[in-house]
């Protein structure tokens, strides 16, 4: 079942309309400015047949907030399969964090997982994503992941992984790794590092294959990269909003 977030800048009060389905979304408290949600499971997931799909929209000089409140398992299937599909829609300089749990695929689970950004040109995203195949002591199940991304009229980032058994242990790709904690950021770059890649186009991915996912040291940036994106954000929102008031009263 679809799952919606619908934001849009307001210069009196910023809207949000959450639609429910596989996933409950629910507003927090934010600065004003940001739009904080968090997603919540509505019923147990992810199970043999689910098509979990998940549409993020946010229109205007605003930042949007997503929370994951708990790590999702996909679980032994028996034979069956489950899809995880995210279309993200960001326009007029809409900023996107969106911070992700664990993704675990147990081992007998087979999962196709996607994910559109559509970003116009002054538009950024963060996104933070870990999956983790088996539980502790499995070997996990299958799964393939498709990313597209476009900013402006440019394509951004297009990749296809196949992270079943058997494709999964070769050294290009996870190796003897059981997880790929990502950080990705679009319509901008994240620092220079030995495991960053840069884009041709704005925008990189920083990337760890680790056993566990707590020995990641990725957290360490996300946490870096939001305390200083909230400074950068708080003084670009400012200045839309002087722009705007200059402008308004030009027009009087």
């Amino acid at each position: 079942m679809l799952t919606r977030i619908e934001v849009a800048a307001d210069r009196v009060r910023d809207r949000c309309v959450l639609r429910t389905g596989d996933l409950s979304p629910r507003r927090l408290p934010a600065p004003d400015g940001t739009v904080r949600v968090a997603l919540v499971a509505a019923g147990a997931l992810l199970l043999a047949g689910d098509d979990v799909r998940i549409e993020v929209v946010a229109q205007g000089r605003l930042r949007l907030d997503i929370v994951e409140t708990a790590g999702t398992v996909a679980y032994a299937m028996r034979g069956g399969s489950a899809r995880w599909d995210v279309d993200v829609t960001l326009t007029g300089g809409a900023e996107l964090s969106w911070h992700g749990e664990p993704f675990v695929v147990a081992e007998g689970a087979d999962v196709q997982r996607s994910t559109a950004l559509t970003l116009d040109d002054g538009c950024r995203a963060l996104i933070r994503e870990s999956l983790v195949l088996g539980r502790y002591g499995e070997a996990g199940g299958r799964l393939r992941t498709r990313t597209r991304s476009t900013l402006g009229a440019d394509e951004l980032l297009a990749e296809d992984l196949d992270l079943s058994p058997g494709h999964r242990s070769g050294w290009a790709i996870l190796g003897g790794a059981r997880c790929l904690d990502s950080l990705t950021a679009l319509g901008h770059r994240l620092p220079d590092a030995p495991q960053t890649l840069q884009l041709e186009g704005t925008g990189s991915i920083a990337r760890r294959l680790v056993t566990e996912q707590h020995t990641s040291d990725l957290g360490d940036l996300w946490t870096d990269l939001q305390h200083s994106s909230t400074t950068s954000w708080s003084a670009r929102r400012h200045e839309s909003e002087r722009d705007a008031t200059c402008c308004a009263k030009v027009a009087e």
